[in-house]
């Protein structure tokens, strides 16, 4: 079997938010036009392995010419520069060249953003599908070292990103939103997430913006956002934790928003009894004392 194979040394990284939808990300996805014998990517999947995840790209018409990974920064969206939120705490950038997402009427052939539920790899978002080049983004729950190879028959581009280390199961809460339309109380239910736990508030708060499984949505879950495209955790001591929504800040027509996902989420860690949520401006309504707040932008 050829192998072609890549390693890349690890790189400094700064923390990267949790994240919700990219809107840079579906402008520089909507290509319409498709080039002669250009390979197509048609699937990707992530599995878990006993040391590592990998995530294969599967692609009809061969191979793209050029594979290439490394870990960046921040992500940004392939034509526009424009910033993709992805939700990690690093992300690996993968670029794969002589190869396009969508089909001849420029429809995207793989969903623009996916959560996944393994110990590494928690998102998955396309960044871009110009010009013959496609960028897809993995957000990782740590900066582990990767390495890149090929697979035939069929045509697969393949990353296995090392998971080699240990994860506990937590709850992470989101909307039901057959519940919402039943008008059924309780609006939000958990499911269980792997989190590092030397870092738990941050493992559950970057599963949360990681957003719900393919499997997950199938069953009417969602996560409401509220128009946040991340997060900052201030702080948490004293049984407080408090945390910065960042992006936007607005509250549905429903009777659920962010809040009602991110409380319960955090408050089932031992150390949390209260949560203060704060708006991008930094503002919430109670900011002293033993309580729950919320900011006025998700205020009913």
């Amino acid at each position: 079997m050829p192998v072609a194979r890549l390693l890349v040394p690890l790189v400094s990284l700064a923390l990267v938010p949790a994240a919700a939808a990219g809107l840079g990300a579906a402008r520089a996805s909507s290509v319409p036009v498709q080039a002669a014998g250009t390979p197509v990517l048609v699937a990707v999947r992530a599995h878990h392995h006993r040391t590592f995840d990998r995530v294969v790209f599967q692609y009809r018409g061969g191979l793209p010419a050029g594979r290439h990974a490394r870990y960046v920064h921040r992500l940004v969206a392939d034509a526009s520069g424009d910033p993709v939120p992805i939700a990690g705490q690093a992300v690996l950038r993968v670029r794969m060249a002589r190869a396009q997402a969508h089909s001849v009427t420029g429809v995207p052939t793989v969903p623009t953003r996916t959560a996944y539920p393994w110990p590494n790899v928690m998102s998955g978002v396309v960044a871009g599908d110009f010009e013959g080049v496609v960028s897809y983004g993995l957000g990782v729950a740590r900066r582990t070292p990767f390495h890149v190879f090929t697979l035939h028959d069929p045509s697969r581009v393949v990353v296995d990103v090392r998971a080699a280390f240990p994860t506990s199961n937590r709850h992470v809460w989101f909307t039901d939103q057959q519940r919402v339309a039943d008008g059924t109380p309780p609006f939000v239910v958990p499911r269980v997430r792997p989190v590092i736990p030397s870092r738990p508030a941050v493992g559950l708060l970057d599963r949360l913006f990681a957003g719900v499984l393919a499997t997950e949505r199938a069953d009417s879950l969602r996560f409401v956002r509220s128009g946040a495209t991340g997060y900052r955790l201030r702080s948490l001591r004293h049984g407080i934790a408090r945390v910065e929504l960042t992006g936007g800040c607005r509250r549905g027509p429903g009777p659920v928003t962010v809040a009602d996902e991110l409380m319960p989420t955090l408050r089932s860690l031992a150390s949390v009894q209260w949560v203060k949520i704060y708006s991008p401006s930094g503002r919430t309504a109670h900011p002293s004392g033993r309580s729950d707040s919320i900011p006025a932008c998700l205020a009913p």
